[in-house]
């Protein structure tokens, strides 16, 4: 479905759209920019709708016949959800990841893509544009950042050692969830940090920078990226139960992994 040259032209594009929408405009947003979506933490800048808007037509030309699911074009018409589930490809576009970070001036923040049929995911791109990181995978063939392969040590994470673990938003977890992560996960070798933009969060477990990541709900655009990243780099994504973890576009809490180990240290943390 996705050949070497239509790979390589998705990562021109991603690269290129990210870089004269959103990090052009970084530091350099004026009011009349940013609107609220369904409140003051759920911001949309111009920078998202013009980077979706881009994409979207760059990537359905690459790939006639395939849909796309824009995390801002979901916001107008939830139904074009229902296309993940489809036969034909879809394409995954969260145009900027980390929006309130972005607004802040904050650097955490990416432009991720991913293709997907059936369910499945096929490939991905994510792009840090303030440091100039771009990662990618592809199913079954492994992940590169900057050009270069990446593979996760696979060594197990004994139980003595500290994991540096980054949590979803207390306002996306549940009194439980957030007591386990942040009130006893230091007790039980946990160092827990606060999330801002998933997109950033999976990139750095992919670079080795975290050990782990956990979320409690699964949107497409914000997670399918980063999912296969991880996967492909050699890390581990685990369901709450413990089984492997499948997208399934509603609330459910997972983990991220650098390795097995770590992913069921930290969901058996939060089912405990």
């Amino acid at each position: 479905m996705i050949n070497a040259q239509m790979f390589a032209a998705v990562e021109e594009s991603v690269r290129a759209v990210a870089d004269e929408e959103a990090l052009s405009r970084f530091g350099r947003l004026a009011a009349g920019d940013i609107s609220e979506k369904k409140g003051p933490q759920d911001l949309v800048t111009i920078a998202d709708r013009r980077v979706e808007e881009r994409l979207t037509r760059t990537l359905t030309a690459l790939l006639p016949g395939s849909a796309v699911i824009g995390e801002e074009a979901v916001h107008a018409d939830p139904g074009l959800l229902d296309a993940w589930l489809g036969e034909d490809p879809v394409w995954i576009i969260d145009p900027v990841d980390g929006t309130s970070n972005f607004v802040r001036g904050d650097a955490s923040f990416v432009t991720q893509v991913a293709l997907a049929a059936g369910g499945e995911l096929l490939a991905c791109w994510v792009y840090r544009p303030v440091d100039g990181v771009l990662a990618t995978a592809r199913r079954g063939a492994g992940a590169r950042a900057c050009g270069r392969p990446l593979r996760l040590p696979a060594v197990g994470s004994g139980p003595d050692e500290v994991l540096l673990v980054a949590g979803a938003r207390p306002a996306n977890l549940t009194p439980h969830q957030h007591r386990a992560l942040y009130d006893l996960g230091a007790g039980q070798g946990i160092k827990p940090c606060a999330s801002g933009s998933a997109g950033c969060d999976y990139l750095d477990v992919a670079l080795g920078r975290l050990d782990a990541a956990t979320y409690a709900y699964d949107n497409p655009w914000d997670h399918s990226p980063g999912v296969l990243l991880v996967a492909e780099a050699g890390g581990t994504v685990l369901s709450a139960d413990g089984l492997p973890f499948r997208m399934a576009g509603g609330p459910q809490q997972f983990a991220a992994a650098r390795d097995e180990t770590a992913a069921k240290r930290v969901v058996a943390l939060l089912a405990d």
